[in-house]
């Protein structure tokens, strides 16, 4: 009768190793790969996501893409989105530099500024749809404090509402910078801060000379995936205005084109190249900041 006990430690730990890898690995496949090697051959059809035909129809669903500058034109929304990770970041860093040091409360202000990330996104959108309608939360404030002169149409003006959308989302995602920032902070030796003290520096210097070298990687990382975002945002846009009023993004745009008009071959197509844009940016940037 077989034992388990029998087998050499190596066998053991190999066999261990398999085992418990096998289920993350499917899952990865299944749910990974799986869908995008799906999304790959769609792209190259005409199916329409109902009839079980799928006619080949080769490179054809590409052709209208690049051909169409309607299907590119979305992508300027993402800038606004792009912009506004700068501030975040900001806000991020000069909240975790200040909160790396004794405050008072500081654990209390950690948790307030950490809270949006974890709210769901469908209720973040419902929230500040909320805050924006006519007479909502943001008007009600603005007329309080006497600046009823600037209350505008936060979501019906296409000047300005990729500027309110890309505020929700910097709410949103602030206390993730943050927490990543202020993890870096934190692992930086105590000794160090007391050495500069020592030698006369104050809370700037060691932003300068001691924070800011500790966090390039990190910086350098949030960049990357500024511009990932940036390009691939969808849900805080698709909750609070579907795509309206000149908040469309690529994203929402595939997803229309996809499932509101039956088009899952072109709508697959643009899911690719949007796939390949943002491995593009990530390997231009990697190289950029690639340590000689």
């Amino acid at each position: 009768m077989f034992k388990f006990s029998n087998l050499s430690y190596e066998t053991q730990k190999r066999i261990i190793i398999v085992a418990f890898s096998i289920i993350p690995v499917v899952l990865l496949i299944t749910f990974a790969y799986v869908p995008v090697f799906s999304m790959i051959f769609y792209s190259f059809t005409d199916w329409n996501g109902i009839s079980k035909q799928k006619h080949f129809i080769g490179l054809e669903n590409y052709v209208t893409l690049f051909t169409n500058p309607e299907y590119f034109k979305v992508f300027k929304v993402s800038m606004y989105y792009f912009f506004a990770t700068f501030i975040q970041m900001g806000l991020a860093l000069y909240f975790a530099t200040i909160l790396s040091f004794k405050v008072r409360m500081k654990n209390f202000f950690k948790g307030v500024l950490f809270f949006p990330y974890l709210l769901n996104g469908v209720a973040i959108g419902f929230m500040f749809l909320i805050f924006f309608r006519p007479d909502g939360t943001l008007d009600t404030v603005l007329k309080a404090i006497g600046l009823g002169a600037f209350i505008q149409k936060w979501l019906g003006n296409p000047d300005i509402i990729n500027i309110s959308l890309a505020g929700t989302s910097v709410w949103r995602y602030m206390g993730f910078n943050f927490i990543i920032f202020l993890g870096a902070i934190s692992s930086i030796p105590k000794d160090v801060y007391e050495a500069a003290e020592i030698d006369g520096a104050n809370r700037w210097h060691q932003f300068r000379y001691i924070i800011l070298p500790s966090l390039k990687r990190i910086v350098q990382l949030n960049f990357i995936l500024a511009i990932s975002g940036a390009i691939s945002v969808f849900e805080i846009p698709y909750i609070m205005t579907g795509g309206a009023n000149g908040s469309e993004t690529f994203v929402i745009q595939t997803v229309n084109i996809a499932f509101k008009y039956g088009k899952i071959g072109l709508g697959s197509a643009m899911g690719v190249v949007l796939l390949i844009i943002v491995i593009i940016v990530t390997l231009i940037q990697r190289s950029a900041f690639k340590e000689e």
